[in-house]
C-alpha cells in the first residue's frame, strides 16, 4: 500500500454518486471538490442552506461542468433525516458512497429536535439513522460504501449506557469522545452484520477514517456557543500552529470512499506523528471501538432510539 497517498490518487469517478453531509466547510467541503473533479455526482447535505450555497458556487467554480446539488439536511432531527433520505431516494437511483462527515465538538449541552444530547444525537444518531434509511440505495448501487468520520478522542471515549444522554452527568470533552467512539462502533458492527448476511460478498463495505488534527471550522464551534473569547483564541491559535490543511485532512476520507483495495473493517488516518498530520494510511484504534458486545448494545440502543432497523440486518 502506498505511504504517499495525496489527491492524485482518487481515481476517475464518472457515473459515481457521493452524499458527503456537513459538506459546506472543512473536510467535507474538500472532499467533495475533488470528488467533482474526478467527475463524480457530489450531493452536499448541509443544515445551514446559506452556507450550503456558498458552498455549491464556490463547488462549481473549482470544478466547472461537474454535477454537484446542494440539499437540506439537520441530523439533529429524525424528521429531517428522513426527509432528506426521501428526497435522494426519489431523485437519484444510486449512491456509491454515503461520507457521514458532519460532526460537533465540545459544546455546552444541548438537545436534539427528538431530545437526544446533541453531541451523540448529531454525530451518531442522526448518521446512523441516515445509512439505515439510504442502506437499500446503497445495497442496489453495490458495491457501496459508508464512510464513517471519527476522530482520535474515540481514544478518551466510553459508552455509558447507564446515562448516554448525559442527563445525570454532563462533560462536554466526555460526550464527544463518547459520540467518536460510537462512530467506530458502529463502522465495525455494520461490517459485521452485513458479511454475516451476504458472506463473502457484501454488497456495502463500512469504513472509517478521521483527519487527524485539521484546521476547520469544527474547533470554533464550542467556543462560540460558550462565547468564550479565550477558548476561541486557544482554537484558533491551535489550528496556526500545529493543524494541518482542511485539504490534507480530507484525505483520508478520499481514500476510505475511493481507494479500489479499501476492505470494509479498514480505518484510515494520517501517517505522521501521532497520527495528527500526513497522507493517509491505515490506522489502529483501542480496543473498546472493536468490542462486539458493546457495539451490539449501541447498535439495538440505536434502533431503539431512531426506529430505523435497517431492514431487520
Amino acid at each position: 500500500m502506498a505511504t504517499t497517498w495525496t489527491a492524485s490518487n482518487v481515481p476517475e469517478q464518472t457515473g459515481k454518486t457521493f452524499v458527503i453531509t456537513g459538506s459546506n466547510s472543512g473536510i467535507g467541503y474538500e472532499a467533495a471538490v475533488i470528488l467533482a473533479q474526478r467527475g463524480g455526482e457530489v450531493i452536499l447535505a448541509c443544515r445551514s442552506q446559506e452556507k450550503g450555497r456558498t458552498a455549491l458556487e464556490q463547488l462549481r467554480a473549482a470544478a466547472p461542468g461537474a454535477k454537484v446539488k446542494l440539499m437540506k439536511l439537520d441530523l439533529a432531527s429524525l424528521a429531517s433525516v428522513r426527509a432528506f433520505a426521501d428526497q435522494v431516494k426519489s431523485e437519484h437511483g444510486r449512491i456509491d458512497a454515503l461520507i457521514n462527515n458532519a460532526g460537533l465538538m465540545a459544546i455546552p449541552r444541548a438537545t436534539t429536535e427528538d431530545g437526544f444530547e446533541m453531541q451523540l444525537g448529531t454525530n451518531h444518531l442522526g448518521h446512523f439513522a441516515l445509512t439505515g434509511l439510504l442502506f437499500g440505495r446503497l445495497i442496489e448501487t453495490a458495491p457501496a460504501r459508508v464512510v464513517n468520520v471519527a476522530s482520535q478522542a474515540h481514544r478518551m471515549g466510553k459508552m455509558r449506557f447507564e446515562d448516554l444522554m448525559g442527563e445525570k452527568r454532563y462533560e462536554k470533552w466526555s460526550a464527544y469522545g463518547q459520540s467518536k467512539l460510537a462512530n467506530l462502533l458502529f463502522t465495525f458492527e455494520l461490517q459485521r452484520r452485513t458479511e454475516k448476511k451476504w458472506p463473502g460478498k457484501a454488497p456495502v463495505a463500512a469504513v472509517a477514517c478521521h483527519p487527524g488534527y485539521a484546521a476547520t471550522e469544527l474547533q470554533g464551534k464550542g467556543p462560540e456557543l460558550e462565547k468564550s473569547r479565550f477558548g476561541a483564541m486557544i482554537m484558533k491559535l491551535g489550528n496556526g500552529m500545529f493543524a494541518q490543511t482542511a485539504a490534507m485532512g480530507a484525505l483520508p476520507t478520499l481514500r476510505a470512499a475511493t481507494d479500489p483495495d479499501t476492505k470494509s473493517g479498514d480505518y484510515y488516518g494520517p501517517a505522521g506523528l501521532g497520527e495528527m498530520a500526513g497522507p493517509p494510511v491505515k490506522v489502529g484504534c483501542t480496543p473498546a471501538a472493536r468490542d462486539p458486545e458493546v457495539a451490539k448494545q449501541l447498535w439495538e440502543r440505536s434502533v431503539e432510539l431512531t426506529k430505523v432497523d435497517f431492514g431487520g440486518l
